[in-house]
Order: C-alpha cells, then sequence, then structure tokens
C-alpha cells in the first residue's frame, strides 16, 4: 500500500493571509479551521499501521518471519529506511522480534500484557511528574476502578483465587521494606486480577505502579501501614464470603482514606524508587 499523497490546497482558497488575485484585488480568505484537510501521517507509521493491523488481525501469525526489508518496500512502494522505522515502532510495541545472524530476520511477536502494562506504568511514571498528569489523577480513576474490581472479585473468585487474595492480604513484611508497600499493593493487583477481567487489570496496574514508585515510604509511621493492613483484611474476607457490595463499598473507604497519605507535603518523591 503506497502512502497517501500529501493533501493539495483547493483551487483558489488561500490557507493564510489575504491574496492579491490577477486584477489586483484581495480574494476572500478562508479561516483556516474551516479547511477540512486531513494530515498525512509519515510514510513509516502507514507502513507499521499496515503490518499491525495484519498481526493483530491474525493475518500474520505469531513466530512468523516478516519478508525482508527489501521485499517490503518493495510492497509498499517505499524505501528501504522507512520499513526499517517502521519496523522500530512495532519492535517498540513488542509487535515485532528481530533477530541477528544466518537465521535471523524480523519476526512476529506475540503481544505480552505483562509487558503493557509495565510500558503504561513506566509512561504514567514520566507524565505524572509533569504538569500534564497530576496525583489526583491517578487516585480519582482509582477511586472509580478499584471498587467495581472489589465487586466482581467478590462475585467470580474461585477458591484459589480467593486463597492468593487472602495470602496477599496477610503477607509478611519484607524486611527490605518495613512499611510493607510493596506488599500492599501487591493486594491491590490481587484484586484487579481477580475480576477475570484483562482490561481492568490492565488499567489498573499502571496506576499502581507509578504509586509504588512515587511515595516516599520512609516518612509513613508504621501505625498507618497496620490500618491498611486491616483494611485489607477486611475486603478480603468480604470476597471471600462472595458479598460484593460489602467489598465495593469497603474498597472505596479504604481509598479515601488512603488519600491523605499520597497527598501529603514531602510524601511525593521525583525518585523512581520511592526513597
Amino acid at each position: 500500500m503506497a502512502p497517501t499523497p500529501p493533501p493539495t490546497t483547493p483551487s483558489g482558497i488561500s490557507p493564510a493571509g489575504p491574496a492579491t488575485g490577477s486584477s489586483g484585488r484581495a480574494t476572500r480568505t478562508v479561516p483556516a479551521a474551516q479547511l477540512r484537510v486531513q494530515r498525512v501521517r509519515p510514510a513509516y507509521r502507514q507502513v507499521a499501521d499496515e503490518l499491525r493491523a495484519q498481526i493483530v488481525g491474525g493475518t500474520l501469525a505469531a513466530g512468523e518471519r516478516l519478508p525482508n526489508e527489501a521485499d517490503l518496500a518493495r510492497a509498499f512502494g517505499v524505501s528501504r529506511s522507512t520499513v526499517r522505522e517502521a519496523l522500530r515502532v512495532l519492535a517498540s510495541q513488542h509487535l515485532v522480534e528481530t533477530l541477528r545472524g544466518v537465521q535471523g530476520g524480523s519476526f512476529v511477536a506475540s503481544p505480552d500484557p505483562a509487558q503493557v502494562v509495565e510500558d503504561m506504568g513506566g509512561a504514567l511514571g514520566v507524565l505524572v511528574m509533569t504538569p500534564q498528569l497530576r496525583l489526583h489523577d491517578l487516585l480519582e480513576a482509582r477511586l472509580l476502578l478499584e471498587p467495581s474490581a472489589a465487586r466482581l472479585a467478590a462475585q467470580r473468585a474461585d477458591a484459589e483465587t480467593v486463597e492468593a487474595i487472602h495470602t496477599a492480604a496477610g503477607a509478611p513484611r519484607d524486611p527490605r521494606d518495613p512499611s510493607g508497600f510493596v506488599g500492599h499493593l501487591d493486594f491491590h493487583t490481587t484484586v484487579l486480577m481477580a475480576t477475570g477481567n484483562l482490561m481492568i487489570t490492565m488499567m489498573g496496574q499502571p496506576a499502581n505502579d507509578v504509586l509504588r514508585t512515587r511515595l516516599r515510604r520512609v516518612g509513613v509511621e508504621a501505625a498507618e501501614w497496620d490500618r491498611v493492613d486491616e483494611w485489607h483484611r477486611v475486603i478480603a474476607g468480604h470476597i471471600a464470603a462472595g458479598e460484593g457490595e460489602a467489598a465495593e463499598e469497603a474498597m472505596r473507604d479504604h481509598l479515601i482514606a488512603l488519600r491523605p497519605l499520597y497527598e501529603r507535603d514531602g510524601l511525593w518523591t521525583e525518585d523512581p524508587l520511592g526513597r
């Protein structure tokens, strides 16, 4: 598929500033906002889009070797450098893996949800330190998502999943992390996974990853973490009993109670290790 040619300006329309016709009179200027001009994506992005569509659509199966750069360039009517850049985009999205050597080449990779979640968490970690994304935004999104996840977990969790939730709620604190903060977020991750809905897990886990790495844990009193432990045991009990409404309410109350801790001055850090 050849790249879309650049859009042309309609005849007689000046996209910016007054123009003068052959008679010396100024022609009508059309405001740029009224011009329905479609921005053209770079050629390498168009190639990446087409290959991505074939990968996620199953036309190109996981493990399948892609044609070499020269063949792809001919197929798309672009240069080899354009193909190379398109493959870099797909590799960054973990859809293509390039191997070196005699048996090397570019191969279709199977998308890994865990890798996608990790990438999203990394991106959020960068954005949350800018004015574009605030801590408040993360906490608000979490408050909308996790109570509903607790309800679903109570409705769907089997005996094995309930045991995992109890284990996460009662996990002993790691000596390397006396606060137990990592374990606390593992509990929330376990609840998300207990919904059986991958999309819910992928939406909630990146926010938890940011909170895991950006809270200055040494500034939190042990008694506060003890209260968090108790909340988790209560939520786990409701989930185990299949009490969806109670699990949802308890999770909501828990997250509301946590907000002052995250918003307290001096506890939010730019150190990715949360020191």
